[in-house]
């Protein structure tokens, strides 16, 4: 690429020319629509409400003018800039993305502060930290802690505000807020907005400028949507199929959780699938090397989380596999927007299980007045009729382009051996193609054994507070993450009462959430943590615990919790 060229959309967005060396160096041609709107307000001071889909862009719009707003000649190491996001992938990702633009440029110093990574680490880069880029809980703990001073706060940035908000950071967020100088400049950045973010747009805002990227960025006309459904466990069976069926020369499959895309990768190569994860926890190198190894074709599947898959721009991609379903609509269409792109065909396929996700999908292609048909997985029969029909297919053309003259030779050879035509050709078709065998029980097998290797052993906390103060499962998974080293998917299931709640987290962590949960507050409310005792020899504690008297179940929450989440019910049996 010429580097004269290859950043040119973006000189009249960027006054830092060692800004326009990294971007060439980046490979960006032109601003997205996101970032032409936003950086230009950002620049002149501007309090912005952005709402934009993932994957538009805005880690950019706001990155870009934040770092020519830093000095980086002051006497003393302030804190200027403050970026709340709400896991730590996209701290973490937004941290790389700031290193990339200032690659160039001295004196930018940004540090990630985020649950589950070593506090004493995170003390000592803060004491040089101009830009601090962190989530909510984990921003808290240091300004209690007073590692982390924002009285210099130039700009805060809000980024993807409605996801923090259905965390249950809400009041974290209010408190940062009001600790920053009241002349800072406020940036939010929202794929919705709900009443609770224009709440606080209009309490921490000054006359915000309202930039809107419209919904249909990403065309979904080129892009043919099938859905299947599957027993409950045989997702991963109904993937291998699909994939044997359709061979796509590069497709990309996303999950919902990092450990889901490990799983799910170690398990399609271990079935001769060659697939590569991508997701938060890769180093950038790593991250690198993935990607390479798939624009290249070197890898054919890329399993990847929604987080890590933002801001991927690979223009031959055939299939996207949605496999599990999409958190909400915006999810669905950045994740299938990844075919069908230049002029290209594509065709997505969502992997369900039973009505209820079925019900959820169609939910979504409603919303996006798309339309979506059920397909039927593939039989081991119709694999490898279809392999045998491309097979056939090669073995037309090369006879057209008068292949084989050079081996009559050895044909005649073989003749007068007593061997006849038809038997010559099929070895030879044998040698050359040698189809994998699909056999069904083979896949259920190793369905059966991956299952055992991966089984958890779950132990039980009491967290002192319930329904009647509104607590919610993604309240308490947000809690238990921000604070702990687990991930959401680490958690089991959650039992929600009227005055506390039950939560499953893996045996051998229980004392380290335990105390990684002391001074913890759950929907603004500090709450108190302990072990579950399960007795076998007093089995009527649990129940007066609730677990199985019908006063429980009454006072449960279920899926009937206030405010709770479908994908937080689904995911932790609630």
């Amino acid at each position: 690429m010429n580097n004269e060229k290859s950043a040119a959309g973006f000189n009249d967005l960027v006054s830092d020319p060692r800004i326009m060396r990294a971007l060439d160096e980046m490979e960006f041609e032109s601003p997205t629509e996101i970032q032409a709107q936003a950086i230009p307000l950002i620049r002149e001071g501007k309090d912005i409400i952005g709402r934009s889909q993932t994957g538009t862009g805005k880690t950019m719009a706001f990155a870009i003018p934040a770092i020519e707003k830093i000095n980086t000649h002051e006497d003393k190491h302030t804190v200027q800039v403050l970026i709340m996001c709400p896991t730590r992938e996209l701290a973490l990702q937004c941290g790389e993305e700031i290193r990339k633009l200032t690659k160039f440029i001295g004196g930018i110093r940004p540090v990630e502060v985020y649950g589950g990574a070593a506090m004493d680490r995170q003390i000592t880069q803060l004491k040089r930290a101009n830009v601090v880029i962190g989530t909510p809980g984990r921003i808290m703990d240091h300004m209690r802690r007073r590692t982390l001073k924002l009285d210099n706060v130039k700009l805060v940035v809000l980024d993807e505000a409605d996801e923090m908000l259905s965390m249950g950071f809400k009041e974290d967020m209010e408190t940062i807020l009001r600790e920053t100088p009241e002349q800072r400049q406020t940036v939010l950045f929202s794929a919705t907005m709900p009443d609770a973010i224009l709440a606080i747009t209009s309490e921490f805002q000054k006359d915000p400028q309202m930039v809107q990227v419209s919904r249909k960025q990403i065309t979904l006309d080129n892009i043919l949507q099938k859905y299947v459904d599957v027993p409950m466990g045989r997702k991963a069976d109904a993937l291998k199929l699909l994939l044997y069926y359709y061979a796509p020369s590069l497709s990309m499959v996303f999950c919902n959780t990092k450990k889901m895309a490990d799983e799910l990768t170690e398990s399609l190569q271990k079935s001769g699938i060659n697939a590569d994860a991508l997701h938060g926890d890769l180093k950038q190198s790593q991250r690198t090397a993935v990607m390479d190894k798939f624009k290249y074709g070197t890898t054919s599947v890329l399993v990847a989380t929604d987080v890590a898959a933002r801001g991927i721009d690979v223009n031959d991609v055939e299939f996207v596999f949605n496999y599990d379903i999409p958190q909400n609509n915006e999810y669905y269409v950045h994740r299938i927007g990844r075919t069908g792109r230049v002029g290209k065909d594509g065709t997505s396929v969502t992997i369900c299980s039973g009505r209820r996700q079925v019900t959820e999908l169609k939910n979504i292609v409603r919303e996006l007045k798309c339309t979506i048909s059920e397909i039927p997985v593939p039989t081991g029969d119709e694999i490898r009729s279809r392999m045998h029909e491309k097979n056939a297919g090669c073995v037309i053309s090369a006879l057209e382009s008068g292949a084989g003259k050079a081996y009559t030779d050895m044909v005649n050879m073989l003749l007068e051996k007593g061997y006849s035509l038809f038997d010559i050709a099929a070895a030879a078709l044998e040698m050359n193609f040698s189809d994998k065998e699909i056999r069904i029980a083979d896949i259920k097998q190793e369905r059966k054994q991956y299952s055992k290797n991966g089984s958890i052993d779950f132990g039980r906390i009491v967290i002192d507070i319930g329904r009647s103060s509104h607590a919610a499962p993604n309240h308490l998974v947000a809690s238990i993450t921000e604070r702990s080293s687990l991930h959401g998917s680490d958690i089991g299931k959650i039992e929600i009462y009227d005055d506390y709640s039950i939560v499953a987290v893996p045996s051998d962590s229980i004392e380290d959430v335990i105390d990684q949960m002391y001074g913890a507050k759950v929907c603004g409310r500090p709450v108190k943590t302990r072990a579950l005792e399960e007795q076998k020899k007093t089995p009527h504690r649990q129940r007066r615990l609730g677990h199985d008297s019908g006063r429980a179940k009454q006072g449960s929450s279920h899926s009937r919790v206030h405010g709770s989440s479908p994908r937080f019910n689904r995911r932790h049996g609630v």
